[in-house]
């Protein structure tokens, strides 16, 4: 299958977004009057190499997944610039654009939304063939197996199927074009422990079979634990920390990169009953009246006075570990106490 992917592509990472910046006008009244902006993703920066996976982790209304639908283009973005391979999608037509999509797909958090219920999984896998005016590389049948779904699930409709066996179809349909990028929205919060076990194997399994990369969204730490190389951490609009993932779970520098952390169940019950659990105080501010200053310091244990004067800039304290913190944990070094 040929394709453009533009001469500025070389040595270039396989997604890099830059300030990237989302406001959603809110309306009041029957005269649709403008009341503000919702900043529902602020300054938001990633970066993607060929073959691994980013995850993106935080609280429901911080973001991520508006950013997921940035990143392909499904909403435009306020600013900020997003480049896939090299190219700017903001700058591409339709035409252009619908080349950069075989390279380009998402899975959605719901497969059953994401579905069309009046078509038959032939119709549906072989959809993106006729969207770019292709002929299929591979039968039908050989898709559905690389996702453990059987050859005769093809001429079946989507209710007829387990949540389960729903996503691996969504699964199907985001690999039919062999894209090099997979935009992963909370593809196992809606199924049950077993079930998440298998789709995240399923993921792993494909990515080493295609070479893909991942942008892994989720609030299960547990979950972006078992799958991603990096991770990012978002509150409120804005990237608070950024670090390899052994790294983040090791010595986590951010105080809420803390707090998630303190909620995920440890194997040992022993060590469970024993650790410190870190409740945060207070709700979620309003993306449409955020604080000023550090967005997380109406939350923090450790908020100062420059902590409200101050936004906090993306920093690196560590190779590979950025934090967006006045006053971040002191990172432990290794073979000391």
């Amino acid at each position: 299958m040929a394709r453009d992917t533009g001469g500025d592509a070389v040595n270039a990472p396989l997604l890099e977004v830059q300030d990237l910046v989302k406001r959603f006008p809110v309306r009041h009244g029957l005269t649709r009057r403008l009341a503000g902006y919702v900043t529902a993703v602020d300054g938001v920066s990633l970066r993607v190499e060929p073959g691994e996976t980013l995850g993106v982790v935080g609280e429901s209304g911080c973001g991520k997944s508006t950013v997921a639908r940035l990143i392909t283009r499904l909403i435009e973005p306020t600013s900020g610039t997003i480049r896939v391979a090299g190219r700017e999608l903001h700058k591409l037509d339709e035409a252009a654009i619908r080349t950069v999509r075989r390279d380009l797909q998402m899975i959605f958090q719901d497969p059953f939304s994401s579905l069309n219920p009046r078509k038959t999984v032939r119709q549906i896998l072989t959809a993106p063939f006729r969207y770019q005016g292709l002929a299929p590389d591979e039968p039908v049948e050989h898709l559905l197996e690389r996702v453990g779904l059987r050859p005769e699930h093809a001429a079946r409709y989507p209710h007829e199927f387990s949540g389960g066996q729903a996503q691996r179809i969504g699964i199907a349909r985001a690999l039919a074009l062999r894209p090099k990028l997979v935009v992963c929205d909370e593809p196992v919060s809606a199924l049950d422990v077993s079930v998440q076990a298998q789709i995240l194997n399923l993921l792993k399994d494909l990515q080493d079979e295609y070479r893909l990369a991942y942008v892994f969204i989720a609030h299960d730490l547990g979950a972006v634990r078992q799958i991603s190389t990096r991770i990012v951490v978002m509150y409120l609009g804005t990237v608070v920390e950024a670090a390899d993932r052994d790294a983040l779970f090791a010595h986590a520098a951010h105080p809420y990169t803390h707090a998630l952390l303190s909620a995920v169940p440890l194997p040992d019950p022993d060590a469970e009953r024993a650790r410190e659990r870190i409740v945060l105080r207070g709700d979620l501010p309003s993306p449409l009246n955020p604080p000023t200053g550090c967005p997380f310091r109406t939350r923090c244990p450790k908020a100062a006075e420059i902590c409200t004067a101050e936004r906090p800039a993306l920093r690196l304290i560590a190779p590979g570990q950025e934090v967006a913190c006045h006053f971040p944990e002191p990172l432990t070094v290794e073979g000391t106490p």
